[in-house]
């Protein structure tokens, strides 16, 4: 059998977005005019397969795509960005699409179409056929995750997860992953926690690294037994889709280039911030240069 050397695996969801950018979130029966449109493909894990991409990880995406019309260009962006998606299943269920509409303070309301999206198993792909140095997951897909994390640990692979919401992939990956990568959230409604401070504190009891993100105010972190922040770099913000994606893709990146823990948080969230600087989740992952350009300056807020 012949194995695919890699750097990142990225395993989750995949859907196609159409971006309106609006001047305010339509009112029940309204009918608003949009100042411009972008249509993308989208999904948090296929998002950060395309950032890990983009940095100059060899990146493969492990998930759902349907045979449609959204499904075909989804696969070109991949191949363009040279995202390995030889363990892209296909079916006839519809590739799961997303209608966003964004202020132009960069706020934004989403409503998302998945139908009857298939639910894949360990048994559904070949993913022993790659070997990576880093696994990241987004909680979808739940069944096909644990597996892939039971054979990531039993290979010393590291694996990262992006906790955004508590659901039912994530209850069980956040005890099965290296680093917990969690929103404000997930930190506080996983643990029952009142602030992500107290949140981080019960989350580092189950994994041995964990980032909370915060935003515009930046990042917490805990791991092994020390604390620390991170302020956010300062950006002007046009469209906050992707930006968690891109962070974690940069992440999953920085790890499988074996970056220090500074190092390594500095680099996702500079690439996080970039991606808020354009619309689109895709069209806002920066390349390598750009954020090497604004870690150099340095800027915070």
């Amino acid at each position: 059998m012949h194995i695919r050397h890699i750097d990142v695996l990225c395993v989750g969801h995949a859907c196609y977005d159409l971006i309106f950018a609006v001047d305010h979130h339509p009112a029940p029966d309204e009918k608003a005019r949009a100042g411009a449109f972008v249509s993308c493909g989208g999904g948090t894990a296929a998002n950060a397969a395309m950032t890990a991409a983009a940095l100059g990880a060899r990146t493969a995406f492990a998930g759902y795509l349907g045979d449609d019309i959204y499904g075909d260009q989804h696969l070109a962006e991949f191949h363009a960005a040279g995202v390995d998606t030889q363990l892209v299943v296909h079916g006839a269920a519809a590739t799961p699409i997303s209608a966003i509409f964004v202020k132009p303070d960069g706020a934004r309301s989403i409503v998302n179409y998945k139908g009857d999206t298939n639910r894949l198993t360990g048994d559904d792909l070949l993913f022993a056929t790659v070997s990576p140095k880093v696994v990241l997951f987004d909680g979808h897909q739940p069944a096909l995750a644990l597996a892939v994390a039971a054979w990531a640990r039993a290979h010393g692979i590291l694996t990262i997860l992006d906790a955004d919401t508590v659901n039912e992939g994530n209850l069980d990956l956040v005890r099965r992953c290296d680093i917990v990568a969690a929103s404000e959230h997930f930190a506080q409604a996983f643990t029952g926690a009142p602030t992500p401070a107290a949140g981080i504190a019960s989350l580092a009891e189950i994994a041995p690294a964990v980032v909370v993100t915060l935003g515009e105010h930046g990042l917490i972190w805990q791991r092994e037994g020390e604390t620390g922040a991170l302020p956010a770099f300062a950006v002007d913000v046009v469209d906050t889709t992707g930006a968690g994606d891109t962070f974690h893709g940069a992440l999953a990146a920085g790890a499988a280039r074996g970056m220090a823990w500074p190092d390594l948080l500095r680099f996702a969230s500079a690439a996080g911030a970039l991606c808020c600087t354009k619309h689109g989740a895709r069209l806002g992952i920066p390349t390598a240069a750009e954020v090497a350009a604004l870690l150099a300056t340095g800027q915070v807020r």
